[in-house]
């Protein structure tokens, strides 16, 4: 036995839930649970550029790595409250004279960038100010962020659905029925910034040119973390049972 061949503009035949609407016996809910957390930080991340000028190509690169080295260990020294340290991009390069014929060198330029993520923000101030009371050496942030695991990402989605269910057994209460099920559950956009995008820099430090003497003390600056925003977004369907209307 053949079944007749579907006409054209006919759907065939109707499978459960074909469309969003549902059915007068399993009639259906759309709505929209939504989260939004304030929590505070977990690191902070500070960009240092080391940088050297001389006229002779090898002191500008001597100074340049004498500094570097003095940056990093200086950073080393605060041990497990430095999370990440990393070395970025290095360059040197020449700078022209402005007047005379030909190509003649006046000094080289030397710079190297390093980052550096903290997750004690008490060492965060007193190492942001001895960096910047070194040479020839700046100092740019806080950017602060969570950690791509952190569990406030996984609280905003959980209340984003608990929030869904609550509004969906809302309607349905004011239909004097209940829910059945839940059809569909979908992620959307949970978190709408990314879990490193870091917040604006509070501050840009330049240190001094040149060795003035014995320094005096410098006070550590006394940093305030800015609090990070997580939220969370689904679309949830349920059916309920038919109400009496």
């Amino acid at each position: 036995m053949t079944s007749a061949p579907e006409q054209p503009g006919h759907p065939g035949p109707a499978t459960p839930y074909a469309t969003p609407y549902g059915t007068p016996a399993a009639p259906r809910i759309a709505v929209r649970g939504e989260a939004h957390l304030e929590v505070d930080p977990e690191i902070a991340r500070i960009g240092i550029t080391v940088s050297a000028r001389g006229t002779d190509r090898t002191d500008a690169l001597t100074d340049l790595t004498r500094r570097n080295t003095t940056a990093l260990d200086l950073i080393k020294t605060y041990g497990d409250a430095v999370e990440k340290l990393e070395t970025g991009a290095f360059s040197i390069t020449p700078e022209l004279t402005r007047h005379g014929r030909g190509e003649r060198i006046r000094a080289y330029h030397g710079r190297v960038h390093i980052t550096a993520e903290l997750t004690d923000f008490t060492a965060l101030g007193e190492l942001t100010t001895r960096l910047a009371d070194l040479d020839l050496t700046s100092i740019d942030g806080p950017w602060w962020a969570l950690r791509p695991d952190s569990p406030a990402h996984r609280q905003a989605r959980q209340q984003a659905v608990r929030e869904a269910v609550q509004r969906a057994r809302e309607y349905a209460e004011a239909l004097g029925t209940t829910l059945a099920a839940l059809v569909e559950l979908a992620d959307i956009d949970a978190e709408n910034a990314q879990p490193y995008a870091m917040a604006a820099p509070q501050f840009a430090m330049r240190s001094k040119g040149f060795d003035a003497g014995a320094p005096e003390q410098t006070p550590a600056l006394d940093l305030e973390p800015e609090r990070q925003h997580v939220y969370a977004q689904v679309n949830a369907r349920f059916t309920m049972s038919p109400p009496a209307l």
